[in-house]
């Protein structure tokens, strides 16, 4: 059984099984089953757990908005469960704004509602949600999307008001006002996502918990090359060994993991990975935990298949290496941060020019109106920010974001790369289907920024050296 069986259930009737149901799959339920199925359950334990670490910082988060909100009635929604096909839907992920609100996370119900009434001294909260159902009502057996014999237990109301730490009711409750401010009001969503531009403790922790379960399963991955190698889609199997990873130790993967090996590493955006993986070739694998607090690393490394790199994959390696060095070497408190993608694009330009690709001077290719020239070799940005969307505060304001100012708490990534597609003719023939990508998660402190990342081994020689060791060992 699996969940495309919730057309099977049947409607809730006193009329026996017959042969001329209405459909294939959907047949009635017979009265013996209709007399019995309430009966006969024990009785559910009602203690109440202990308050999560997360929920003191979510109320400090419920606070600011409504601060910032005042007299105002706000409903932030949870969402809900989106149809993958005919009755089989997507794996639920709470909306990232809700998730941060309420400190409820990979276990957030769907179509639960946080809202803001206004009072003479700012917001009452209540976090209204489906309670868990009464095994004596139909909605217990009948409703494959909902039903508790179906889906399993949901949470009840006092045990997620001690969890949270926030007021709750259920979702029946609800009234929907007519001036009531969602997500879909733009100074709201501009500000629920410029309050994420700055983490905070315990989000910082989570951070570094990502990191180190991606780091786990970069190790996975290059255990698994041989069988990589030896299967008709390698890039697939690449895939397989890091999803297992993210399960395992996390709630998933925070975005689809690219596999790109060979040429399939200039596509910046690679996620069929049905391609093989063979030696002699590098292969970029873009991947990253989510934490089951929903928050999520991201992060790349390309790796020579063989173990080693050819001397023209180390030149090209080495140098968006070193673009990521200038990168990180340029963020700092007080600096905006397009700066450092400006940084990056300082090294590309000049090695790219030296190597004869480009019709212009580095300084000529790096004027803001007519150059441009070295982007036909790294067309996307150098950084964004990174939290609990792997693209986090994307509904900032640009002069809160590309135009802000780096402060302590900030993370976000560093992730220059070249590529030069394997039917580009404007690079010589040993450089085509070669790309290259370094990506490493950057928390911004006082004292400067700081690599969370930096224990995945990065240089050209470490990579080779990481190679033999995990495969070795």
């Amino acid at each position: 059984m699996n969940t495309g069986e919730r057309d099977t259930i049947a409607e809730p009737t006193a009329e026996p099984t017959t042969e001329n149901s209405t459909t294939n799959r959907k047949q009635p339920f017979p009265q013996g089953f209709l007399d019995t199925i309430s009966t006969g359950w024990a009785e559910r334990p009602e203690s109440l757990p202990s308050q999560r670490a997360q929920a003191p910082y979510a109320a400090a988060r419920r606070a600011a908005v409504s601060a910032a909100f005042p007299g105002k009635r706000l409903v932030i929604a949870a969402g809900s469960l989106k149809q993958r096909s005919n009755d089989t839907d997507y794996v639920f992920r709470a909306h990232s704004a809700f998730a941060h609100l309420t400190g409820w996370a990979s276990d957030a119900e769907p179509d639960s509602l946080l809202v803001f009434d206004p009072t003479d001294d700012g917001h009452d909260v209540t976090l209204y949600f489906r309670e868990r159902a009464d095994r004596t009502t139909t909605e217990f057996y009948a409703d494959a999307t909902i039903g508790e014999f179906w889906i399993g237990p949901r949470p009840a109301l006092a045990g997620v008001a001690a969890d949270l730490g926030v007021s709750t009711d259920h979702l029946e409750a609800f009234e929907a006002g007519d001036d009531d401010l969602t997500l879909d009001d733009a100074e709201l969503a501009r500000f629920v996502s410029e309050l994420r531009l700055v983490k905070d403790e315990f989000e910082i922790a989570e951070m570094r918990r990502a990191v180190e379960i991606t780091a786990n399963g970069f190790d996975d991955i290059i255990r698994s090359l041989p069988q990589a190698v030896a299967h008709a889609r390698g890039e697939r199997v690449v895939e397989g060994v890091f999803h297992r990873r993210a399960r395992e130790d996390g709630n998933g993967e925070g975005y689809d993991t690219i596999a790109a090996s060979g040429p399939h590493a200039c596509y910046l955006h690679w996620t069929r990975n049905d391609g093989t993986v063979v030696p002699g070739d590098l292969i970029l694998v873009d991947a990253g935990v989510e934490a089951d607090s929903l928050y999520t690393a991201d992060i790349t490394r390309t790796l020579p298949v063989s173990g080693t790199f050819t001397e023209v994959q180390r030149r090209v390696y080495e140098t968006v290496r070193e673009a990521a060095d200038a990168a990180f070497a340029a963020a700092q408190v007080g600096v905006p941060f397009r700066d450092v993608h400006g940084a990056a694009m300082q090294v590309i330009a000049q090695r790219t020019a030296e190597w004869g690709l480009l019709p212009v001077t580095a300084e000529e290719a790096l004027d803001a109106d007519a150059g441009g020239q070295h982007r036909r070799y790294m067309v996307h940005g150098t950084s964004h920010h990174l939290g609990i969307d792997v693209h986090d505060c994307a509904q900032a304001r640009r002069e809160m974001y590309y135009d802000g100012i780096l402060e302590p708490g900030m993370v976000f990534t560093i992730e220059p790369g070249l590529y030069f597609q394997i039917d580009d003719l404007t690079v010589p023939a040993e450089y085509r289907g070669i790309g290259v990508r370094i990506e490493d998660d950057i928390l911004m402190t006082a004292d400067g920024p700081v690599n969370l990342s930096a224990g995945i081994p990065r240089t050209a020689d470490e990579v080779e050296a990481w190679i033999a060791r995990v495969q070795q060992g």
